[in-house]
């Protein structure tokens, strides 16, 4: 598969030439003899696992870090980038994942911040409704970015990078946050670059929309190229295959879930937020059911976070009865006093939220776990059942890890994320929370934790599940609801929640004219 493409790629000369990147850190190596050539008029996939190498080498091609060994060539020229401005200059702009923006700054002054300054703020500002305008990215320079949906903030980040009138394009997961409309508008864009003569590097774990935009793609594992290949010509399994170089196991509920009394009933629950860009809790209610998984689509911004913290308890509710936990009023509970009630939570940010970086897993285990286990007898800590702990996790998880008891923050994310979840879900808790459950982990990663999920749910819990991604709520929910501007839709059946029905609720259309569209769609 290494070799297919070279033949059309055969009368072209490539735009840039990565050749024998590799990148050290000690005796690790993060890239390891790695060339990739990216051509004008193409959008080429990058794909591997969390680990894989893919940040490190996208980071070479950029100026931000210098490698180890190897050498960019930029139209058969070799070229040494001494950082991201020197990157610009020659005509590489980046999309990174996490957005770069000041919420308190408008539009224009967040693009202005990432230019060179070369013409008057109000000359850039008319340049800026131009392109946007131009390429169907609608933006008002003007408008504070707080007050902007997440798909508006990842045009401000699109949109600056195109102000750069870049040759090359690197986008690092760039629908991670968007409805299937916004990506449906997203991908017009891409190929119209495409068109227009441009290279673009493309970087995402969602393999059906690679299928769909790529004309190829290289895989990286443990740090190695080990195949380029037509993504049109593969499918979605075979690619994962080479990815994680095996099979991924198919996620599918392993017996008939028996669904039982509720067991987390959320009752009119209104708060508002404590940031002051944060969104109002509207009127919430729902309830989740023993035995089945309850899933909470929507863009995010729109509460999830503030619905997290209502129910994990970080964040006290006005009143006692707005959560229910097995029975039990919680709105006025502390989170230990909820996890001694049986509750779990798993909250969307790995490090610092999840875990505190700098401590042992152990110690993160005793973070959680000491509420409603025994790893603390008569107030002294008791060491080898926080190990334990970890031993059960690593084994039942797969959690890969340089040694036994290691910090948090050596871990990738796809590994971190398989402990975190999984240090909740051995508790065995009667009423599981988690947000962003598979949030930038690989398929192999993320089949392990959809099937943890099924597994908990199966034995009786009661599984909240928080996610932007529409796939994975369609394959492992029974029921799913979206949140709009801080308020819940009435659950639908998963069977009849297609991706065009989710994606307008996400948007904000009315519970009826989504149905309306969705049976149009399905005539």
């Amino acid at each position: 598969m290494s070799d297919q493409g070279s033949a059309s790629h055969s009368a072209r000369a490539p735009l840039l030439q990565a050749i024998g990147i590799t990148k050290r850190y000690g005796s690790f190596l993060a890239n390891d003899d790695v060339s990739i050539d990216l051509f004008p008029g193409e959008i080429h996939a990058l794909l591997g696992e969390n680990g894989a190498g893919k940040s490190t080498l996208v980071k070479t091609m950029y100026g931000l870090i210098q490698p180890s060994a190897g050498e960019l060539r930029w139209l058969g020229e070799k070229i040494e980038l001494a950082g991201p401005a020197d990157a610009r200059a020659r005509g590489i702009a980046m999309v990174f994942q996490h957005f770069s923006l000041f919420d308190n700054l408008t539009v224009a002054e967040n693009v202005a911040l990432g230019l060179d300054g070369s013409e008057s703020f109000a000359a850039m500002s008319a340049r800026l409704a131009q392109v946007s305008r131009d390429y169907g990215l609608p933006l008002d320079p003007k408008r504070e970015v707080w007050r902007l949906s997440v798909g508006e903030r990842q045009r401000i980040e699109i949109v600056r990078a195109l102000m750069q009138n870049p040759k090359l394009l690197i986008l690092d997961e760039p629908t991670a946050v968007l409805t299937p409309q916004e990506a449906d508008q997203l991908f017009s864009v891409l190929e119209r670059l495409r068109s227009e003569g441009r290279a673009l590097l493309y970087i995402s774990h969602k393999l059906d929309e690679v299928k769909r935009l790529c004309d190829t793609a290289t895989i990286l594992r443990g740090g190695r190229k080990v195949a380029t290949c037509n993504p049109r010509a593969e499918t979605a399994a075979s690619m994962a295959r080479m990815m994680v170089g095996a099979d991924i196991g198919e996620v599918k509920a392993t017996t008939a879930r028996a669904v039982t009394v509720p067991r987390l009933l959320i009752r009119d629950l209104s708060m508002e937020p404590d940031d002051p860009h944060g969104t109002y809790l509207r009127n919430v209610a729902v309830e989740v059911f023993g035995g089945e998984i309850l899933g909470i689509a929507g863009v995010a911004g729109n509460g999830q976070d503030e619905l997290f913290a209502a129910l994990s308890g970080e964040r006290l509710c006005p009143h006692e009865d707005n959560v229910i936990i097995d029975g039990h009023a919680a709105g006025h509970l502390s989170v230990t006093q909820r996890r001694k009630l049986g509750a779990a939570f798993v909250p969307e940010e790995r490090l610092g939220h999840g875990t505190a970086p700098r401590m042992k897993l152990s110690e993160n285990a005793l973070l959680t776990g000491h509420a409603a286990s025994r790893m603390v007898k008569h107030g002294f800590v008791d060491r080898p059942a926080t190990l334990k702990a970890v031993d059960a996790t690593t084994a039942t998880f797969d959690v890969r890890k340089a040694k036994r008891d290691p910090e948090a923050a050596s871990l990738s994310g796809g590994n971190l994320q398989k402990f975190i979840v999984g240090r909740e879900i051995l508790r065995e808790p009667g009423v599981l929370v988690v947000s962003q459950p598979t949030w930038g982990v690989d398929a192999g990663a993320a089949a392990v934790i959809r099937q943890a999920l099924l597994d908990l749910s199966g034995r009786g819990t009661a599984v909240l599940v928080i996610s932007q991604d529409l796939d994975e709520l369609i394959e492992i929910s029974d029921r799913i609801a979206v949140m709009f501007h801080g308020s819940l839709s009435e659950p639908i059946a998963a069977a009849k929640a297609t991706r065009e029905k989710l994606g307008l609720l996400m948007g904000g259309a009315s519970p009826e004219s989504a149905k309306e569209v969705s049976h149009a769609v399905g005539a």
